[in-house]
């Protein structure tokens, strides 16, 4: 047992998990008993958003405590440059153990080109900015190709200790793909298609995987985390632990007992497209397409689905997120084990969620509705395991400056996020508006040109500008949760929808990058 006073930190991320799809937020159906015990010890979030509702920008959000226009990394498929300060980098400094075991994705994990295809015109200087000398490949494939795991060029973003997870689905790539080569003896056959289970699944992307759930990514990442935790046990240094699960994205592939674990049958459509009395013109394009039979640009891009189609899809990601809840608890139960659970915060999070059948769409776009922006946020700190459920705004981008506060340690120049410890402390407010920024790599969901997106978020109303679009949206929090009816042409709130322009119009003003800051003499 560690001597060390300062607190550890594990905290938990899961990709693609709206806020209200875990048991203790309410949900009917999915199970999720290990972290509704997190949640009945610590304080959790009911008004938390994602600073973007895309993985790479947000997850770069969470890193540095930046809004992603300012950090860099604005779509999937850019880079957080690695000249970048992380608070990691500050908790290493002050003597923490970092480690990164998951999913990073600060990095692209493809070679594929964004979908940028608008403007192929040859310039004899390309970019605004020089691109550096550095090594931006550590995520892609070819880095572990070989069967020695791969060794990254550490700190990386101030982790001292990586295990990387890329990808989604049965078939991640990094260092688990490499494990996977190494222990698993028909590690072919198993990701074979051709050796798919049998299933009478219809939804895109449900694919029985043959592979056992001992062999699973989401079973690697919770197995490595454990490790390492044990590791620290007789250290007198305390930890970070960033534990990063690819599950519940997609493809909806969940293993073994959890593939069938949920019925379709037990999950309603709630709020079909038909919900929603004027819809905008994405979500008319994407209703048209499905009615035309078209398929979406890619895998990753948000469409339309029947009913049967959203409910499959409900109950594998139901069944995905349960083997997540699983390895919560293993987690938790190390820490017990070990006799560090008395002083480790442990956090649990999502880096963005999916609208999963709410007006009959799946994954995530442009569209800013509540289910794929608020995402569940759970901290529970060894001063109180005491459950509590706060209505304060808070945000992705606040939760490095929390965990340095809670740490004793100041933050950075140019951080724009706040520490929301007085909330875990009993304050009722923590923000009165959080911003949320979407930058599409693309023209996709009917734009004309790659959406850019920013709106803000009150406790009563939700407001989004599209720029270069005539339409936006104004919603009524208070009597519409659920985001029904778009108020953006109403005569009744011209009032309100002049006064939140303006608000988000200081907040975009307020969000220009303060660092660095000149030390030159005048």
């Amino acid at each position: 047992m560690t001597s060390q006073t300062r607190p550890n930190f594990l905290f938990i991320m899961t990709d693609q998990l709206r806020s209200d799809w875990i048991s203790c937020a309410g949900h009917p159906v999915v199970k999720t008993p290990n972290i509704d015990a997190l949640a009945a010890g610590g304080t959790r979030f009911a008004n938390f958003q994602a600073t973007s509702p895309v993985c790479m920008p947000n997850r770069a959000s969470f890193m540095t405590g930046r809004y992603p226009s300012t950090h860099g990394l604005r779509y999937n498929g850019c880079i957080l440059p690695l000249d970048t300060n992380c608070f990691t980098d500050v908790l290493g400094a002050t003597g923490y153990s970092t480690a990164s075991i998951g999913k990073s994705h600060l990095q692209p994990f493809t070679v594929d080109a964004p979908l940028r295809d608008e403007d192929r015109t040859e310039r004899l200087i390309a970019e605004a900015r020089r691109a550096p000398d550095a090594n931006y490949s550590q995520e892609q494939p070819g880095s572990y190709d070989g069967d020695e795991p791969f060794a990254f060029d550490l700190p990386y973003f101030g982790f001292q200790h990586v295990d990387m997870v890329t990808g989604h689905g049965d078939k991640c790539g990094g260092h688990f793909r490499q494990w996977f080569r190494k222990n698993c003896p028909d590690w072919q056959a198993m990701h074979d298609p051709a050796n798919e289970l049998p299933h009478n699944y219809t939804c895109p992307q449900a694919y029985r995987t043959p592979i056992p759930v001992e062999f699973y990514p989401t079973r690697y990442v919770g197995m490595q985390a454990a490790d390492w935790i044990r590791a620290q046990q007789d250290g007198d240094a305390p930890f970070f632990a960033y534990v990063s699960f690819p599950d519940p994205h997609h493809p909806f592939n969940p293993p073994g007992k959890y593939w069938d674990m949920y019925d379709p049958d037990d999950f309603e459509v709630e709020l079909p497209y038909e919900a929603h009395q004027n819809p905008t013109p994405p979500m008319q394009w994407m209703d048209e397409q499905w009615q035309q039979g078209n398929s979406a640009r890619t895998k990753t891009t948000a469409r339309r689905l029947g009913k049967q189609q959203l409910r499959e899809a409900m109950a594998l990601t139901a069944g995905m997120i349960t083997m997540v809840d699983d390895e919560v608890g293993r987690l938790i139960e190390v820490l017990k084990e070990t006799g560090q659970y008395e002083n480790t915060v442990i956090c649990f999070n999502s880096d963005h969620g999916d609208y999963l059948g709410d007006f009959s769409l799946l994954l995530k776009g442009a569209l800013p509705f509540r289910s794929v922006t608020d995402v569940p946020m759970i901290w529970s700190d060894p001063t109180s395991r005491e459950g509590r459920v706060t209505e304060a705004l808070a945000s992705t981008i606040d939760l490095s400056a929390t965990i340095l506060d809670r740490a004793g340690l100041a933050p950075y120049n140019g951080m724009q996020g706040q520490s929301f410890m007085p909330v875990i402390d009993g304050a009722d407010d923590h923000h009165e508006a959080v911003m949320c920024e979407f930058n599409d790599l693309g023209a996709r969901l009917g734009f004309e040109r790659p959406a850019r997106v920013r709106g803000i978020r009150t406790a009563n109303w939700r407001f989004t500008l599209y720029q270069g679009e005539a339409w936006g949206e104004l919603y009524d929090l208070a009597t519409d949760p659920r985001e029904t009816n778009n108020l953006w042409d109403s005569s009744d709130h011209a009032s309100i929808k002049a006064e939140l322009t303006l608000q988000l119009a200081h907040m975009l003003a307020g969000q220009m990058d303060e660092s660095p800051i000149s030390r030159l003499m005048a």
